[in-house]
């Protein structure tokens, strides 16, 4: 008898204990918040480091001279473009995976890139050299946002709202599509004659070089506002990431909620792409280090991260192959080779998408 109440005064006291360590925070102690701020401090200050190194290491003009601070703002246009690349692919990857449940997928499924590749392709293609060099500038920018921001929606209208309603099924159709957008151009690109196809072939490499200054007035707004309105939605995103019985049960609306974040996606998706280029792993490298990173279920936390860490890797990489190895023109094949690699790793540790 004694033992058995000696039993149930232990399982009390074992429960009471459990029940106390539990916490409805975003952190699970006060330790690991505080290394969260310690490291998101660090890559702060890291990644500052690396873009003040852009600026001003190996800069053939003394500081003394009048050209210096020429040759800087030149620099300058680069910077801005890592922090567009930066902000646009780390929030729109974190954010599409919290939608989808699901971190190994990519934004990427749904076909940007292939479709920027095809438009590219198919300029170069039925208007020949001179109408490809001359579309550029504001008019071609927005022509392929427009595009790529409608083929998303219709994508979403289509398989979300409409008698199907799944998920899956959208980013199967997003892959098909994207894989026929890509054999399509690939096809075009063959038929090219070998000079209009290296032309070709330099746009189709993401890089910060292909970012023209005179979209800054019109892209910077658009960044900002999205970022802002998904820096936002965090604490819905938190309960969307749950699936879609828990976010019913608390009362949210699980395809609205999804199709709003997924519009937000498509934004930030298509300016980075059709500013800078395809960069089909640097948001996966970016969204995996931040879960690393950052151990918590808070898209209020994860989003913060994953910026610095988005912004540090694009700036770091950039100073140590202009720099350091003398290779300009690798610098988006290293981050992709280093995103892919790290996608095979965690899809063969977790052994299914």
């Amino acid at each position: 008898m004694n033992e058995l109440a000696f039993g149930k005064e232990r399982t009390r006291i074992s429960s009471r204990l459990h029940t106390k360590n539990r916490s409805a925070r975003a952190f699970r102690s006060k330790q690991e918040e505080r290394r969260y701020w310690i490291l998101l401090t660090t890559l702060i200050a890291l990644g500052l480091l690396a873009s003040y190194g852009l600026l001003v290491y190996n800069n053939p003009v003394p500081p003394s001279s009048p050209s210096f601070i020429p040759v800087v703002r030149r620099r300058m246009v680069a910077i801005i473009s890592m922090i567009i690349a930066a902000v646009c692919q780390s929030l729109s990857t974190v954010a599409f995976q919290s939608i989808t449940n699901n971190r190994i997928i990519t934004p990427s499924l749904l076909g940007f890139e292939a479709l920027y590749s095809t438009i590219q392709t198919s300029t170069m293609f039925f208007f020949g050299l001179s109408s490809f060099l001359s579309f550029s500038g504001i008019g071609a920018f927005t022509i392929q946002v427009v595009a790529m921001v409608l083929m998303s929606l219709l994508l979403y209208g289509w398989l979300l709202s409409g008698r199907y309603g799944d998920l899956q099924l959208m980013l199967l159709v997003g892959v098909i599509i994207g894989t026929g957008l890509r054999s399509l151009s690939s096809f075009m690109r063959r038929l090219l004659a070998p000079s209009e196809f290296d032309i070709l072939q330099a746009r189709l490499f993401g890089s910060v070089n292909n970012a023209d200054p005179s979209y800054f007035p019109f892209v910077i707004p658009i960044v900002i506002v999205t970022a802002i309105i998904l820096l936002s939605y965090s604490k819905k995103l938190n309960v969307l990431s749950l699936g879609k019985d828990v976010s019913t049960a608390l009362g949210v609306k699980h395809q609205p909620g999804i199709i709003f974040g997924l519009i937000l996606v498509s934004i930030l998706m298509s300016i980075s792409t059709a500013m800078v280029g395809p960069l089909t792993f640097y948001g996966f490298l970016v969204a995996t280090l931040t879960y690393q990173a950052a151990p918590t279920y808070d898209h209020r936390y994860i989003f913060p991260m994953a910026l610095a860490i988005g912004f540090l890797v694009i700036t770091a990489a950039y100073f140590f192959m202009y720099h350091v190895f003398n290779a300009q023109g690798v610098v988006s094949i290293i981050i992709e080779m280093f995103g892919g690699l790290i996608f095979l790793i965690v899809m063969l540790r977790k052994g299914t998408l």
